[in-house]
């Protein structure tokens, strides 16, 4: 097998996985009527897909990836607009709370835009790995915040974990760098610990 169809393989199975994963998010989170995704992940998620899609459009294989992701984290943020402000109603008016996933919204486009040109990264993997490594601690986050599987699912850590799996390695043959590497190893040290959470959950519902 040559290195370029090894590419080619690495880069269909984070594709695939990761859409995996968001509709999961989405089955899960009209299910039990919960958003699926933190309000930072969505943001940095959809902001990052949509510069890669529409402004700064890669290969054709990834445009269409992005593109897919992109459709799938709109259904995503409409779950936490419409499920989010109940969890949080007796905390912050309703104002503060969309006025908050605003500001978050904009500030991630800018943040992704500015990490762009300050690592000459034209396809946007410094941005992609690094809101990689936050939504894996912000899942846990949640999991922990909620005190149980509402919104998540076994499935969602699994596939996330895989379709890190194939971006690490694609990435760490075609680049290799030092940054990507650790946070790489750091996302999958998460998601681990995400998967063994679930899963004790699982066991303690099931007794």
């Amino acid at each position: 097998m040559t290195q370029e169809i090894f590419l080619l393989i690495c880069q269909l199975g984070s594709g695939l996985f990761w859409i995996i994963t968001y509709i999961l998010v989405i089955k899960q989170g009209f299910q039990d009527k919960k958003y699926g995704m933190p309000m930072a992940a969505i943001c940095a998620n959809i902001s990052w897909e949509f510069i890669f899609s529409f402004m700064y459009p890669q290969n054709d294989l990834q445009k269409i990836i992005n593109l897919l992701w992109f459709l799938l984290d709109v259904f995503i943020l409409m779950q936490f607009l419409r499920y989010g402000y109940k969890e949080y109603k007796k905390i912050i008016p309703r104002k503060i709370f969309y006025s908050s996933f605003f500001i978050t919204l904009v500030i991630s486009f800018f943040t992704i835009l500015a990490m762009m040109h300050e690592f000459e990264d034209m396809i946007g993997m410094y941005a992609a790995f690094l809101q990689n490594l936050m939504m894996s601690g912000l899942f846990i986050g949640l999991l922990i915040q909620r005190g149980n599987l509402s919104g998540q699912s076994m499935g969602i850590a699994v596939c996330k974990m895989i379709g890190t799996v194939f971006a690490a390695i694609g990435f760490y043959m075609s680049f290799r760098t030092p940054l990507i590497t650790i946070i790489s190893l750091a996302t999958l040290i998460y998601d681990w610990i995400y998967i063994v959470l679930i899963y004790r959950f699982y066991v303690k519902y099931a007794k």
